[in-house]
This record gives C-alpha cells, structure tokens and sequence, in this order.
C-alpha cells in the first residue's frame, strides 16, 4: 500500500469515528431564523432542546439543527415565554426557514387576542375562515368575541364598540400600540374601530382592564390593532392574496387583496379593499336602510437599514360614500381619512439595553353629512354638517432586559381636534326660507403628554407587573360659540391624571396559571364631553352641551382570571369588579333651551359621585373525537349608577356562544356550526329612556374547503331560521321610536386565493 493510499484510509477512519460520535453531521443540517412577529427583528438568545440536540439563537436570530423524525421541538426565552412545536410543525419550519414568534408580555394580562391570519399559509392547522378580512368594519370583527358589543345607528356601517359597558373615550383604541383616530361626525358616524381596515391587520389585542398603560390610559381597556407583520425573505419573492366575497340579504359585495414583494432588506406591499350593499330585511321581512360603500387603500413599507436599524412606513386612505343611517337625524355622505405612520426600531448590543422604538403620526377625517336622501314627510328643513378632526403625534419607548426582569420605559404625546358646522335651511313654518349656522364642535382641542412605565418581575414561577402612566391632559376652544360660553364660562382646562396598576400571575404545576390584577385608571373627558355644542348625540333625543369643568373620573378596578391548559382542553375565566368615581354621564338642565323645536330639553355632561360594574367572561376550549372541536364563550356586565341608584344605560345582557368545527381530510375540509343566545335585559335606565329587549337565539351554519394549496371557498348561512331580532345597543329608528332590527336569515359564501 503506498504512502499516499495509507494517509486516505486513515482519513477515511477519523471521518467515519467522527459521523459515529457527532450523528447530527452525518443528517441534512436545517438553519432556522427566529423573529418577533411584531416587527421581524431577531429573537436572540432564545434556548431550544430537540432531542439530543440543544443550543440557543445567535445575534442574528439563527439556530441549526438536524430533523428527526415524530420529535417535538421545545422552546424557552425570557420574553417569549415557552412553547413547544409537533413533529408536524417541526417538518414546516424546516420547509419555511422562518419561525415568528409573539411576545409573551401581551399575554400576561387579562386578554383576548382575535387572529385575522392574513399572511398564514394553509396548513393543517390553519382554520379555513378568512371571512374577517372581508370585513369593512374592524368593529364587526370585535363583536364575535361575547364580550365586545356595538352601539349601533346603521345597519351596516359604523359599529361602535363597546366593552364591559365602558364606551367612547373609556376605550383606547390605537393603531399598532400608538395611532388614533378622532370621529369628525359628532353622532360618531365615523369611530375609530371604523378607520381600521381588517385586511391589513394581523390581529386585534383586547387589554382588558385599566392594566394595559403602556399604549395610553386603557381605562375600561385597551383595544390594539396590530398590522401585518414585516416581510423579509433571503430570496427576493412575490407574494399576495385575493378574496371576494357575497350576501345574499342586503346583496353586499366584499372584494380585499394585497401584493407585496420582499427581499432580505427590504418589504413593500399594497392593500385594498372595497365593499357596497344595500337595504337588508329583518326576520319579518321588514325593510332596514343599509345602503353603504366602502373602500380602504394603503400600503406598508419595510426596511432593513442595518443588522439594527429598521423602519416600517405605513399609509392608509378609507373612504366612505352614502352610508344609511336610520337612528340619526342626518346619513353620512361622504368620508376621507388618511392616516400615515412611520416607525424606527433600532436594537443595541448591550448588557440591559435590548431595543428602542419611535413612532410618529397623523390623521385626518373630512366628513359630511346630511338629510337630503332621507324620506321626511313633512321635510321641514334640509341640514348638512361638514366636520374636520385631526390626531397626531408621537411615541417613543425603551426596552431593558435583565436576569429575571424587563423594563418599558418611554414617553408620548397626542394632540386631537375637530371643528364643523351644521346648516339648517328651514322649507317651512316661521322661519321658511332662513339659514342658520351651528358650531358643532368650536375647533375644540385636546393634548396629552405622557410618561410610562412598566416593569415585569419573574422570580420562579411567579410573575409580577408593575405599570404607570402619568399624564398631563390640556384642553381648549378656539372659536366659542356664545350660548354655550353663556352656559360653561371659561373653556381652558389642564388636568394631571396619574394611573397605576400592580398584577400578579402565578403557574401552578403545568396546566394552572392564575392571575390577580390592581389598577386605577384616571381618564379626563373627550372633545365631545367637553365642547359639543347643543348637538343630539345620546340615546335619547335631547340635545348635549359640554362641560369644560368636568372633574377627570376614576376606575378603580379587580381582575381576577383563572386559565387551566391541556393538550386537550383549554379554559379561561375572568371576573372583574371596579369602583367608578366623578363618573361622566349627563343630567336634564331646565334652564337650558335646546336649539332644534323637535328637541324635549338639553342635557349636560356632569361627574356623578360614584357607581360600579362587575361581571365575567368565561371561554372553553376542548379537543372531542373524530375531528371535533367545541368552544363555549359567555359575557355578562352588572352595572350600577349609585347616586341615581338605577342600572347604567348601554350595558349589554349575558350574552352565550357555542361553536361546533369539524377538521377532516387533513385540514380541506371544516365545517361549522355556531348557536348564540342572548338574555332578555331587563336592567334598563328609565332616566335615559331604554327599555327592555328580549331575548332571541340564533343558530349559524358554514362549510369551508381547501380547494388547492392556494384556493379555499367558505359558504354558509347566518340566522338559519330567520330569527327577528335586535341588540340591545342598537339604537332606534329616528322618529318613530322602532328598533333597528338585525339582518334575517343570510345565505353568503367566499373565495380566498394566496401566492
């Protein structure tokens, strides 16, 4: 054997006691990218055991490993909690490359998180339903949780959320944990749940609570848009979808897409959606006014500076058009927002310093309204109100890690406005033939400047968080109107509100995690409790005039939750009490005149000394035999005004939901079946002229079906036995005193394709 032949055997030996020793290197290696979902950055540090495999994720969010077939992959980091993925899961991120993963800090509250999956690959463990990005309302997505209710003034358009009885400015609403939108129409045509296109979001956070102070004084809660997740690829690559949908009751058309094309560095993408419909009937075959159109168009733009710097451009156009109205006096006619957002991430290698975010931005809403296409008889006059508001500025926040505790610590800054007048052309009676001109909202302005803070703490297997937000709330009128100065004096106004909340969870063994919650949430009063001027906008027709001396009102707030997880079985339950003080309501001032002759009397905003709520919400989840799954969902909010000692007005009655899927044929094929019944409310205020609802039962069926990799159809029947029916929120038809009833039996059906 020659000298070079022997040097290639003993080569060969090391080679193959090497491959024997180290199995991994003799297997396909599999290099993975770990990221946060919010904004792509790499997850480092994060720890992994895949069999005899372990290691942790590099500076560059990257881990290697070598698949092993029917081995589930566990998961462990300080921020992102655990998590284990199946062998099923396992066999995608090796195809995939990219594992997303979502911050376990959202779920340490009291929370409910509703997943719109617009950027999911089917997958057998991917439900079918993509109704939700159809959707032109992001309130209506809200209310298939039995929690979240809307006041409704239209059949279909302009849903106003409303949770745990806590509405308008006791929710803050945001856009990516920092955007707002201020409604220009003073009867809230156009709330901010209606500015937030569902198919460019990624999902909905709802912080239950006065917990959440992070993004804003979550008062009664937290409502949290998240859009669509950076896109950054090794390989440039186009990608999109495409879905059409159809009503039958009201004939509403749905269309949404998006195109968008990713590099390493680099994200663009396109969106938009349109959708129109007409009057629907009620279960008895009543006519309701539900004519709307509606478009939203934007795009988002993703750049990779640096391996630390990124930033994320965002601008958003909703436009509306001759949207029905029949519980208000006037329908929308036209509506054009815009709202643009642009946020810097930068990451540090250093010891504490993990991350450091800014956001700017801007919105602007141009509405009119009139009663030009309403069918009056008599038509006493015709009115019109066009009505600006804009929203706008800044945030930014610092995140520190250390050993067994995390620090957010930032500041922000919001300025709002909204000024409009309403014209009255009087057609008959004395003053046939003249004008007036109303100032609805004296180009009244809000800023708000802020300092935050929240601190978790783990040591073992409890977790406490401290939160705190202290605000500086200033508020003014540039253009008074007479009688309303006549009636409130002077209108400048600065309040401190201070909110703090203390919470605690605990796990106990490997299924149980208990939580108790403190908080105390001090709110100062919006644009419309502060400045509008003698414009119905209540429940009742009485007109409202602000009141710039109200004193800010307090939430004092327990949360308790209960969550018991198994592979099979899932169960969370949260009970809530909070103590209300300087509650904001209104009262009947004789001494005040209204402005319309139609008007019994005005109203005035004012503090009442104190009241409470209470209630739960429970959601079961639970894995049955041949591919079933069954959820059950209930809500329920008791609510009291002590000084008038009756119920408070708008509070929802105890609303049931039980939902019944089937998953065969690997995931092709889902049906569903969905029963909802709610309550009758007897618990009505007299004060605000509610009466009571009964209750109703409603049963929904659908079918959904992945047609091939890239198309799926859903098709189903809402309301099968044509229940008539109306929400206790809904408001009534203008005039005559009658509810607006809900859509009766609705056949629909839907169309999704992905690439």
């Amino acid at each position: 054997m020659t000298l070079l032949q022997t040097a290639q055997k003993g080569w060969l030996v090391v080679v193959v006691h090497l491959l024997t020793f180290f199995p991994i290197w003799a297997q396909e290696t599999n290099t993975v990218k770990l990221l946060d979902k919010t904004n792509s950055f790499p997850i480092v540090g994060a720890t992994f055991e895949y069999g005899q495999q372990n290691g942790a994720t590099n500076d560059k969010g990257n881990f290697q490993f070598a698949y092993k077939e029917g081995l589930s992959m566990h998961f462990s980091h300080i921020n992102y909690g655990k998590w284990t993925l199946d062998d099923g899961e396992v066999q995608q991120l090796k195809s995939e490359k990219i594992l997303y993963r979502q911050k376990t800090i959202v779920n340490l509250y009291p929370v409910t998180v509703i997943a719109l999956r617009p950027d999911e690959k089917p997958s057998e463990k991917v439900k079918l339903d993509y109704q939700e990005q159809l959707a032109h309302d992001g309130a209506a997505v809200l209310n298939q949780n039995p929690a979240l209710n809307s006041i409704r003034k239209g059949g279909n358009y302009g849903f106003d959320p409303v949770f745990r009885g806590f509405k308008y400015d006791q929710l803050n609403i945001v856009l990516n944990g920092a955007q707002g939108a201020t409604a220009a129409c003073p009867n809230r045509m156009d709330p901010p749940t209606s500015q937030m296109a569902p198919n460019m979001l990624d999902r909905i956070e709802v912080l239950k609570g006065p917990h959440a102070l992070r993004f804003g004084t979550g008062f009664g809660a937290t409502i949290n848009f998240v859009p669509n997740k950076l896109r950054f690829t090794e390989k440039d690559a186009l990608y999109g979808r495409v879905s059409s949908g159809y009503e039958g009751n009201g004939t509403v058309f749905r269309n949404e897409g998006k195109l968008g094309f990713s590099t390493k560095n680099t994200d663009m993408a396109v969106f938009g959606s349109w959708s129109q419909g007409n009057d629907y009937t009620s279960g008895n075959d009543q006519t309701i006014p539900a004519d709307f159109s509606r478009g939203s168009f934007g795009t988002n733009l993703g750049f990779t500076i640096s391996d630390d710097h990124q930033l994320r451009l965002s601008v958003i156009y909703n436009v509306a058009r001759d949207a029905d109205f029949p519980a208000l006096p006037m329908d929308l006619r036209d509506d054009d927002t815009w709202l643009f957002n642009a946020r810097h991430d930068i990451t540090f290698d250093n010891k504490n310093l993990s991350s450091w975010n800014t956001t700017v931005f801007a919105s602007f809403v141009d509405h009119l309204m009139d009663n030009l296409l309403k069918p009056l008889d008599p038509r006493m006059l015709n009115a019109r109100t066009n009505a600006t508001t804009y929203n706008y500025g800044g945030r930014t926040e610092g995140i520190w890690n250390f050993e067994k505790s995390n620090l957010f610590a930032g500041a922000d800054f919001r300025r709002e406005g909204a000024e409009g007048t309403r014209v009255r052309e009087f057609l008959t009676g004395p003053n046939a033939g003249r004008t007036f001109e109303d100032n609805a909202w004296q180009d009244g302005f809000i800023t708000k400047s802020s300092v935050f803070a929240e601190y978790h703490f783990k040591p073992k297997n409890i977790q406490f968080v401290f939160s705190t937000r202290l605000e500086v709330n200033a508020a003014d009128i540039n253009d008074p109107a007479e009688k309303f100065t006549e009636a409130n004096g002077e209108a400048r106004v600065t309040q401190f509100n201070p909110s703090f909340s203390l919470g605690a969870t605990k796990t106990v063994g490997e299924k149980i995690t208990l939580g108790l919650w403190l908080g105390r949430a001090q709110r100062s009063a919006g644009l419309t409790e502060r400045f509008i001027n003698f414009f119905p906008v209540g429940q009742d027709p009485f007109e409202l005039v602000g009141n710039p001396e109200l004193d800010p009102e307090v939430n004092n707030q327990l949360d308790l939750s209960f969550q018991w997880n198994s592979k099979q079985t899932s169960i969370n339950v949260d009970l809530f009490a909070g103590y209300l003080q300087d509650f904001i309501s209104s009262f009947i001032d004789e001494d005040l005149t209204p402005r319309l002759p139609s008007s019994p009397g005005v109203r005035q905003f004012v503090n009442i000394e104190d009241a409470y709520k209470a209630g739960f919400e429970v959601n079961w989840k639970q894995q049955l035999l041949v591919g079933l799954q069954h959820q059950v969902g209930i809500a329920y909010t008791y609510a009291q005004d002590l000084e008038r000692d009756e119920p408070l007005p708008e509070i929802a009655p105890l609303d049931f939901r039980y939902v019944l899927v089937g998953d065969y044929m690997k995931g092709k094929l889902q049906p569903e079946l969905t029963f909802r019944h709610v309550l009758q409310q007897s618990r009505i205020s007299p004060e605000f002229g509610e009466t009571e609802t009964p209750s109703f039962s409603l049963l929904n069926i659908q079918l959904a079906c992945q047609l091939t990799k890239e198309a799926r159809i859903t098709a189903g029947v809402n309301n099968l036995f044509d229940e008539n029916y109306f929400e206790h929120l809904n408001r009534s038809v203008r005039g005559n005193n009658t509810p607006i009833f809900a859509p009766g039996r609705n056949a629909f059906a839907s169309i999704n394709f992905v690439f």
